[in-house]
């Protein structure tokens, strides 16, 4: 399979002089500069750049990730790729005056995340052109943000300086399918700017996964190195704001306790920093009062991010026996997930060895809730050997999840451990890079619980 980076066009040689070059291309798009027009928008591309590497096949062809990434190392890539840019604008229509034109934002509609996907893979399916001035027939255009735009149902098509704001800002380990990566670049945005929808991890070590996207010659979907093939570590990963949750009973609301209308997607870290302002902020400080957390607002809970919600948040963590960096106030998937579900234990009164921190640490009865301490993650990959490892195979094979084991559990690591932990991750509800196998804090505390 030949992998491209980005497929560039050159304009029409009329002159070779910089300013009629700059001319054509505002003239080409409609929309003069000093009329607020992208000067990134019609910018000349670069010649075909094309990444061969002889027997590198990803995804499709099964090819081991790691072989596929020394051939690829191999082969030159244009150090400054460009990126085509389409404005903001409407559906089937003419881009607005300029990426940066004041259209105020739509609310954004709801979609599972199989129907992002189902979106993303039927341009997939028929081979949509790339394009960034035609409009698709379903109103989309035909380019990168235009195929996020459409993948996300948005109510117009935007483009890279703009996709942000429609999402809220994760983490990559806790990407998941539907979520997209995105690389801006404002200082040039014609200059490596690209977005892609995230559908999935395609190697159990999370450095290749499989991405949708839109690009020269039509849309495609591949196995690609995290984040990108260029400009990795600049790419951000962000879930849609109107992410919703199947109804197949697993979503909000599900069981006894469970928050009403609240997502069990976590909406990300960014979502309860200091200055955070937003519904998740809310959403959160309710389902803490509905769990014991009331005495920590002096005031209902609010869509500011303050003290009192990180108070709230670290008596919670408190209650289930986490400690350390697990119950600093700032929420996690973890946090979030029992919440939401109603899972775990009450944030206890004060009388019960609390303090206004929420501090206790043993429950009535003198007992201790405390697991112990996680030794770190690496004692737990492949080739290590340790008695921490022949202690989690033990606590494995007591909670019922040791069927991968053929003998033992012994003090090297391997895939029989691996399996197991990814049994009991998978049977705590958890996915994606949450149930990879490998034990982190949250595993090791919930199996020792």
């Amino acid at each position: 399979m030949i992998v491209p980076a980005f497929e560039e066009y050159e304009p029409a040689p009329d002159c070779p002089c910089a300013g009629c070059a700059e001319r054509r291309r505002d003239l080409a798009k409609g929309v003069p500069v000093r009329s607020g027009g992208h000067p990134a928008a019609g910018a000349a591309r670069r010649a075909l750049v094309l990444m061969t590497a002889a027997g590198v096949a990803l995804g499709a062809t099964g090819a081991e990730p790691a072989r596929a990434a020394g051939a690829a190392s191999a082969v030159a890539f244009d150090p400054d790729p460009e990126s085509p840019q389409g404005g903001s604008g409407p559906l089937h229509g003419r881009p607005l005056p300029g990426p940066g034109a004041s259209r105020p934002p739509a609310e954004p509609r709801a979609s599972t995340r199989a129907e992002i996907i189902n979106r993303a893979k039927l341009w997939v399916a028929t081979e949509v052109p790339y394009s960034m001035e035609k409009y698709w027939s379903d109103g989309y255009r035909q380019d990168c943000s235009g195929y996020v735009s459409m993948a996300w149902n948005l109510a117009g098509n935007e483009w890279t300086g703009s996709l942000a704001k429609f999402g809220v800002r994760i983490d990559r380990e806790e990407l998941q399918p539907g979520d997209m990566l995105l690389f801006h670049n404002p200082a040039d945005p014609n200059k490596g700017s690209h977005v892609t929808l995230f559908g999935g991890w395609s190697d159990y070590t999370h450095t290749y996964y499989r991405a949708y996207e839109q690009t020269k010659p039509n849309a495609r979907a591949q196995s690609t190195p995290m984040a990108y093939w260029e400009n990795n570590s600049r790419y951000i990963p962000y879930r849609y704001k109107g992410l919703v949750e199947a109804p197949d009973g697993k979503g909000p609301g599900a069981g006894t306790g469970a928050a009403s209308g609240v997502s069990a997607t976590f909406p990300g870290a960014g979502a309860f920093r200091p200055g955070a302002r937003n519904t998740y902020v809310t959403q959160l400080g309710r389902m803490l009062v509905e769990r014991g957390g009331k005495r920590f607002y002096s005031q209902g809970p609010g869509p500011g991010w303050g003290d009192a919600d990180r108070r709230a948040t670290r008596a919670f963590q408190l209650a289930q026996g986490w400690r350390g960096a697990a119950a600093d106030g700032t929420p996690g998937p973890g946090t979030w997930r029992l919440l939401v579900k109603g899972l775990g234990k009450n944030i206890p009164p004060r009388h019960q060895g609390g303090t206004s921190g929420g501090g206790h640490g043993r429950p009535p009865g003198g007992g201790t809730t405390t697991a112990p301490a996680f030794p770190g993650s690496a004692y737990f990959r492949p080739g290590r050997s340790s008695p921490y490892v022949a202690q989690l195979g033990r606590q494995l094979v007591k909670r019922g999840f040791g069927r991968h084991y053929a003998t033992g559990p012994g003090p090297r690591w391997t895939e029989a451990d691996r399996r197991n932990v990814e049994a009991f991750q998978r049977a705590q509800g958890w996915r994606g890079a949450a149930a990879d196998g490998y034990p982190g804090p949250g595993t090791w505390r919930r199996l020792f619980a």
